[in-house]
């Protein structure tokens, strides 16, 4: 995970190298630290995009930018409450958000990808005929508990072994929409286990040879070089539920082909999702300028850091609503 992100919850760090796993660990960060360098935006919410905020934190070079985690929900609080001039959210607001004053406009894409042990014991087959929508659905619900039951191949010991999240997760909304409706409540419930974290569910898929999890793009393919590297895999998805994997279905070798994809389109929507920043009502003159600074030059560092910027048409979208407001 050698993506760049500082590790402390003011802007310029020095302890970049420290990578992901600091970045995610900030999710408990709730004290911002004084600062005399100009001004000061201060920005929390949701892990998700947190990495990649963090990134633009030490980019911008307009004002001293301080980030916090503690998820989506945490950074909506924390904006209405007027703790924090900007909130990071995985997800759209919601209406009763909107109402309380929740005034968002997107930022970048981002998805998750189910996740299997490169171990797994019918691997080769899965990477064949891919999984479909369905198929994924009733491996979270344990209707099916076997992978065998799920592909063409004979396979001993393979009892299928389910992650989840127990922390709130608008990536495991996201994921539970696209298998067809789900709740946190529900995938929790037919889980084997529920972990907090991305990290968490990782290193469960790392460590069982059954394992089946959904996990951000940087924990598959390595940050530096665009490949699958270590004992995490993606799950290829059988779009067409043909049961066979068709070299238009075949996007996941690279990093970059994947995420041509998911700018594409043909990776489908969930669990691919938008991922928006928020003020109580408008945003400051300050955070406003960093947001425009997204939008536009900050869209540059995006995909180096395994998300997928917006398009033109949309970037010119949200920029005309961030300067109408609500």
């Amino acid at each position: 995970m050698a993506f760049r992100s500082p590790s402390s919850c003011s802007r310029r760090s020095a302890l970049r190298a420290v990578g992901l796993a600091s970045a995610v660990g900030l999710a408990g960060c709730s004290a911002f630290a004084d600062s005399n360098d100009g001004p000061s935006i201060r920005v929390s919410g949701g892990v998700g995009p947190l990495p990649m905020m963090q990134v633009w934190a030490d980019e911008y070079e307009e004002a001293n930018v301080q980030v916090a985690g503690g998820g989506t929900g945490r950074g909506v609080s924390d904006v209405l409450n007027d703790q924090v001039d900007i909130a990071m959210m995985g997800r759209e607001p919601d209406e009763e958000e909107v109402e309380q004053g929740l005034f968002a406009v997107a930022m970048l894409m981002d998805t998750v990808v189910g996740t299997i042990n490169e171990e797994n014991p019918v691997l080769d087959a899965i990477n064949e005929q891919g999984l479909s929508q369905e198929d994924l659905a009733a491996i979270f619900t344990r209707e099916v508990t076997h992978w065998s039951e799920v592909v063409d191949a004979d396979a001993e010991d393979d009892e299928i072994v389910v992650f989840g999240r127990s922390d709130s997760s608008a990536a495991y909304q996201k994921w539970g929409e696209f298998l067809g409706g789900l709740s946190e409540n529900e995938l929790e419930s037919h889980a084997d286990a529920n972990v907090n974290g991305d990290q968490d569910i990782a290193r469960q898929v790392r460590a069982g040879v059954n394992a089946i999890g959904f996990n951000n793009v940087n924990y598959i393919w390595d940050a530096n070089t665009g490949e699958i590297e270590g004992e995490v895999r993606p799950i290829p998805l059988d779009l067409d539920g043909d049961g066979t994997l068709s070299d238009e279905e075949a996007f996941y070798e690279t990093r970059e082909e994947f995420l041509i994809a998911v700018e594409e389109g043909i990776y489908p929507e969930p669990p691919a999702r938008q991922m928006f920043l928020a003020a109580n009502d408008e945003f400051t003159e300050e955070a406003e300028a960093f947001v425009e600074w997204i939008l536009s030059e900050g869209q540059q560092y995006v995909r180096d850091n395994g998300y997928v910027p917006l398009t033109d048409d949309v970037l010119e979208e949200q920029r005309r609503t961030l300067a109408e407001g609500r």
